[in-house]
């Protein structure tokens, strides 16, 4: 294995020396740097151009490497003439403006409508009783409801509240069976309450006193959900809640709050195939955020394709 130039030996040891680079690290931009030498053994490193850096990635795509590889040698790359332009007076860095290829977007890993029932139908667990179990099975029958953010989840109070400093941001309005909620980028929307969700949540509000704090200022009297300690429950418990559920009903797969909205949004896709208005019920600003709920899986597409196409189930 061929020696680098000695100005890329020089920075890799001044990496280990005065930034405590770990070995890993050191190795791995060792190969990047071997990378770009590669594809331009004949340029002196004082005359890479951009347009050198541009072409190396290029090449380097495509021969395999993944956007996270080829982002990582830029770092590389940048890294080194940042501390070589100056001692080799370089007019700039030429990877400055150079930007890796985007990863691709992975699909959201949303339960099936099977698992989503399981999960919601508890079978082989007695029903919600205690004031805790009434309140997740509300908090879970919201978020698939609704397809709330956890954030926007937590931030449910019980109806509006106006009182001196404090007004509500989200809220629920059970007569209209809908909530009202403030999502990102402070954007309101509404969004329907399903029969469910409706039911879940009125028996946890019956329950709902037995776990408020004995000091209560408005934000604990006006929640919608409460910790054991009285107060707004929090993102991280509703979490740990939804864990321990998919593990009690025997589901095989991790089950975050956001699997939740995933799988909504999934689900209303499949059955209503309207793409703006899963975007406005998701509180999406651009589609392009929801057409990735648009990649379903062949055996759906398949179904679909059977029950649509007028030749498709045509006899031999």
């Amino acid at each position: 294995m061929h020696a680098l130039p000695s100005p890329m030996e020089q920075w890799l040891r001044h990496l280990q020396a005065n930034r405590r680079y770990s070995p890993h690290t050191l190795a791995a931009y060792r190969q990047d740097l071997r990378h770009l030498v590669q594809c331009h053994p004949d340029t002196a490193l004082e005359s890479i151009t951009e347009s050198h850096i541009r072409h190396a990635i290029a090449r380097l795509h495509s021969q395999g490497l993944k956007p996270r590889s080829l982002a990582r040698a830029l770092a590389a790359w940048r890294g080194f003439f940042q501390w070589r332009a100056p001692l080799a007076d370089m007019d700039s860095n030429p990877v400055a403006g150079v930007r890796a290829p985007k990863a691709p977007r992975g699909l959201p890993k949303a339960l099936s409508v099977e698992q989503t029932q399981v999960l919601l139908d508890r079978p082989g667990l007695p029903e919600p009783a205690s004031a805790a179990d009434c309140r997740d099975q509300a908090m879970f029958e919201v978020l698939y409801s609704s397809g709330l953010r956890l954030a926007e989840l937590v931030s449910l109070d019980w109806r509006y509240t106006r009182q001196g400093q404090y007004e509500s941001q989200s809220w629920i309005q059970l007569a209209e069976q809908e909530a009202i909620v403030k999502g990102k980028g402070n954007k309101t929307r509404s969004v329907p309450l399903g029969g469910k969700a409706i039911v879940a949540i009125e028996r946890w509000l019956a329950l709902r006193h037995q776990m408020l704090s004995g000091q209560q200022d408005t934000d604990t009297t006006s929640a919608l959900f409460l910790g054991v300690r009285g107060k707004r429950i929090s993102p991280r418990i509703v979490q740990s809640q939804l864990d321990k559920l998919a593990i009690l009903v025997g589901l095989p797969v991790h089950v975050h709050p956001h699997s939740l909205r995933h799988s909504f949004a999934s689900h209303m896709l499949q059955s209503a195939q309207d793409l703006r208005a899963v975007q406005e019920l998701l509180g999406h600003a651009n589609i392009s955020t929801t057409q990735i709920y648009t990649r379903l899986d062949f055996q759906h597409l398949a179904q679909a394709y059977d029950q649509a196409h007028p030749r498709a189930n045509r006899k031999p």
